[in-house]
């Protein structure tokens, strides 16, 4: 199956999603090819963009699932290739 690398970023409003996030994550471990995680307390937020390579069905059931959390937002972007 052909795969595409995206980046999804991710904003964290509300901490307690934090071990659902990353209980979605870790079901999607297989494909994300790196995370990256800045807490910013001035504003209390969190920011993460994870790296993938994956179907395209996957990368938005994994954007999607993590979209319906409320607290969070997530934006992808897919490359060309």
């Amino acid at each position: 199956m052909e795969t595409r690398v995206a980046l999804i970023g991710i904003i964290v409003e509300d901490d307690s999603l934090i071990i659902k996030l990353n209980e979605i994550l870790h079901q999607y471990r297989q494909y994300i090819l790196g995370r990256m995680g800045l807490p910013y307390a001035k504003k209390e937020v969190s920011v993460i963009s994870i790296c993938i390579d994956a179907p395209q069905d996957i990368i938005s059931a994994l954007s999607g699932k993590l979209g319906a959390l409320k607290g969070i937002t997530t934006k992808t972007i897919y490359s060309h290739i």
